[in-house]
């Protein structure tokens, strides 16, 4: 007889469309196993953990269990809380008062090293537990990973966000320019070309942190595109950056820019960049008409926009972490590998491989100039945007002959 289990479940980092498919998930393939004795949830990530905040979610009903998976954002809420090793003592202490025996952590990069520090400290201190990092981002960034939950339900709102706007373009002619999250990795940007059906079809440029951005060549990008067309759509990563590595919202702010608690400089929740790129086009390239916009946490949690190949395969990542957990007796960091032309296997990579590592975009993703994606990434896209995708039209008719009056 297996002996008895205590499962502690968190969610921290940005919230995503699907992240409560995993959730759900764990807590709903953690009953199947008669040694589960109680399915606890950390309010607020690890901060609710060091707080003992804790919600036994053990006799939740399945059916409000399903209605709380197919919503969007961390239903048992979030942290931005990074732990040092101290920080992760006190969360053991914690997980050894309740008689934990199993941690399940949803989350990104810094997440999957709050679950190595506290499995090394468990396994010094000689604790059973058992620390499983379950994969979520909307950047796709994570290290021996085909891609993540949460990204492909982001990546559909971008996509579905910009085709809107290429319309919007298309009847009042102008440049748009908007910023969407990616600070080191541009895969979520990179998703609008896929809003593109005709040859004239925005966005017409697209720029990434995995390449140096020249203001002197992006303007002229920008004037080649609106003299063919008479418009131009362009896409931009927040996270686009000089040969020194200074970001350009940085570099072009002139009254200094914000930054966030880990002393990064705030690219997310502000208009800086996309402003600022639209004061460059009108004041060098004279262009009047030029409109900028700033995604932001529009993406991340957008309701009715979800990928229903994102949604079942954050519910299985949520079900693989628990049988790795209690059938293999394992630690590790579920992943995502493609096989075949569409599937997909999960594995249990070690969490040394994922965490605190970035992954960016492959090189054969984008194209030789710098400023748009190759068709290869859009083969890698397309299988994860899901079914159902609206699809716009255009009229067909013949122009009418002119008169000469």
């Amino acid at each position: 007889m297996p002996a008895p289990a205590r499962i502690l479940v968190a969610q921290g980092g940005g919230p995503t469309a699907v992240i409560n498919q995993s959730l759900v998930g764990i807590v709903l393939e953690a009953r199947r196993y008669g040694q589960v004795e109680r399915i606890y949830g950390a309010r607020h990530g690890v901060r609710g953990v060091i707080n003992e905040d804790l919600l036994d979610l053990t006799q939740e009903t399945t059916e409000h269990l399903e209605r709380v998976a197919a919503t969007p954002a961390s239903a048992l809420g979030s942290t931005r809380d990074k732990p040092d090793l101290e920080y992760c003592r006190k969360m053991l202490a914690v997980l050894r008062a309740h008689a934990i025996t199993h941690f399940f952590y949803i989350g990104g990069n810094d997440s999957s090293d709050t679950v190595r520090i506290v499995a090394d400290e468990a396994a010094k201190a000689g604790y059973p537990l058992r620390a499983i990092h379950v994969p979520k981002t909307i950047d796709n960034d994570l290290m021996g990973n085909d891609h993540v939950p949460g990204f492909a339900s982001a990546a559909r709102f971008v996509m579905q966000a910009f085709a809107g706007a290429n319309l919007d373009n298309a009847a009042l002619p102008g440049v748009y320019v908007a910023v969407v999250m990616g600070r080191h990795a541009g895969f979520l940007t990179a998703a609008s070309a896929a809003a593109r059906v005709g040859p004239d079809d925005g966005p017409h440029l697209i720029y990434l942190p995995e390449r140096t951005f020249e203001i002197e060549r992006f303007l002229a990008d920008v004037k080649a595109v609106h003299a063919r067309l008479g418009r131009c759509v362009v896409a931009v990563s927040e996270g686009i950056h000089d040969a020194s590595g200074e970001a350009i919202a940085s570099k072009l702010a002139k009254g200094g820019v914000e930054r966030d608690a880990h002393g990064n400089v705030q690219l997310s929740g502000t208009g800086a960049l996309a402003d600022l790129l639209c004061d460059e086009i009108k004041d060098k390239l004279g262009i009047k008409r030029v409109r900028g916009d700033t995604f932001g946490y529009l993406q991340r949690s957008f309701l009715g926009c979800v990928s229903d190949v994102d949604a079942r395969e954050a519910r299985e990542v949520g079900q693989r972490a628990v049988q790795f957990a209690l059938l293999r007796d394992a630690n590790g960091s579920v992943a995502i590998r493609r096989t075949g032309d569409y599937a997909v296997d999960l594995v249990l990579q070690p969490l040394e491989a994922v965490a605190a590592k970035t992954r960016v975009m492959d090189d054969a993703f984008i194209n030789a100039a710098g400023n748009d994606v190759t068709p290869a990434f859009m083969d890698y896209l397309r299988p994860l945007l899901g079914s159902g995708l609206p699809q716009a039209a255009r009229l067909r008719a013949v122009s009418v002959p002119k008169v000469g009056t």
